[in-house]
């Protein structure tokens, strides 16, 4: 009797006409309409506590047999080889060490919570190309020395991070991120919390409120207007022109600027806070160039946290980022991920800061005045 071949062998299907790469754990997870984890314990036939039916588990099985998948030998060494070590990657020019930098309470948030793990923590250091761009596949490859890697960063490259998913790597964002598919986070809910400060100004009484934000698609920068365009909805204040977008805040926020919007009827500004703080900065500088008297003439609010070389400022109006409660979330994410059980994708709320910078708006008419708000406490809309 002939031997079957290694192509005919029971319990593998072959790999789908036409294609020329692997299959990835990933692809098995969504054709099953699973996690990957779940991917994972199945096809490593463990547990490790996690309750795992037998649907899910014939899914699964279905889904890697339909797809051709087979295992890499590579992966499986990694994912038996744990030395307690937890990696850290940051995607900016050098890695955040500096106190006053906004990532560092991060940073101790994540040292705290692995070491109540007892893990280990390494720092990558391949971002460090001092601006010379992001970090690419080679230094993305050696946080595979960890057993699972945190990474940072507004623009961190979705390609290597998707690499990085398919192979079954685990590996957490800080911060929201929309790709790539199947990539685990932990990220602070600023829906919520930009709603909240146009909430408060508009108990204040202001009914035109500007949001400046630089020009950026990040996830932060996107969530942060949602947020906003909310507040301004629900308040029935008007949204035709009342996001100021700059790829250059430094340049574009002047005091002309500031004055013109003034003129125009703007009572407060609403400025989100970034890695470097530009449009805050340029916010405060052209302000004061202006001579505009705060909160009195124009009322400021940040979405976010001061910088902290800006400590000796008045408390802004805005809200509280808890950096610290998101890198402990995202090393508890993490080390589930390691061992093999379901984790979620918390957001962690942030808390309202009244702060000193906002407050009711002008109630003289004229130019640079604000109108008392209508006595249906609802918004006229721009004129």
């Amino acid at each position: 009797m002939e031997k079957p071949s290694k192509r005919s062998r029971p319990g593998r299907a072959p790999a789908p006409a036409g294609r020329t790469s692997r299959p990835r754990q990933a692809e098995v997870a969504r054709l099953a309409g699973v996690s990957q984890a779940t991917v994972s314990l199945v096809l490593a036939d463990k547990k490790n506590g996690a309750t795992i039916s037998e649907e899910t588990r014939r899914k699964v099985l279905d889904a890697a047999r339909s797809l051709g998948y087979v295992p890499d030998p590579a992966a499986r060494r990694l994912a038996a080889a744990r030395n307690n070590l937890l990696g850290v990657f940051s995607f900016t020019a050098t890695f955040p060490t500096d106190v006053e930098h906004s990532y560092y309470p991060f940073l101790v948030g994540i040292e705290k919570e692995a070491a109540a793990h007892g893990y280990d923590l390494v720092l990558f250091t391949g971002s460090s190309t001092g601006g010379a761009g992001p970090a690419g596949p080679e230094a993305l490859s050696r946080v595979r020395l960890a057993d699972g890697c945190l990474f940072l960063g507004r623009h961190a490259p979705a390609d290597d991070l998707a690499r990085l998913v398919a192979d079954g790597f685990p590996a957490v964002h800080l911060g929201r991120r929309d790709e790539p598919e199947g990539l685990p986070w932990v990220g602070a809910d600023y829906v919520s919390a930009s709603r909240d400060v146009v909430r408060h100004l508009a108990e204040l009484g202001h009914r035109r409120v500007l949001l400046v934000r630089e020009d950026d698609e990040a996830p932060a920068s996107s969530d942060r207007e949602r947020g906003f365009r909310e507040g301004l909805r629900e308040a029935g204040l008007p949204q035709d022109e009342a996001v100021f977008r700059s790829a250059a805040p430094e340049v574009d926020v002047t005091a002309e600027r500031l004055l013109g919007w003034v003129a125009e009827g703007v009572t407060a500004l609403v400025v989100e806070e970034t890695d470097t703080a530009g449009a805050w900065r340029s916010v405060l500088g052209a302000a004061e160039l202006a001579a505009l008297d705060m909160p009195g003439a124009l009322s400021l609010a940040l979405l976010g946290s001061p910088p902290a070389d800006l400590a000796d400022r008045p408390v802004p109006t805005g809200f509280d980022i808890p950096r610290p409660e998101l890198g402990a979330a995202a090393v508890r994410l993490l080390a589930s991920l390691v061992a093999g059980e379901e984790g979620g994708e918390p957001l962690v709320g942030c808390v309202l800061r009244p702060g000193a910078t906002a407050g009711p708006p002008p109630s003289a008419a004229g130019p640079g005045t604000a109108s008392p708000p209508p006595a249906s406490g609802r918004g006229a809309g721009p004129t």
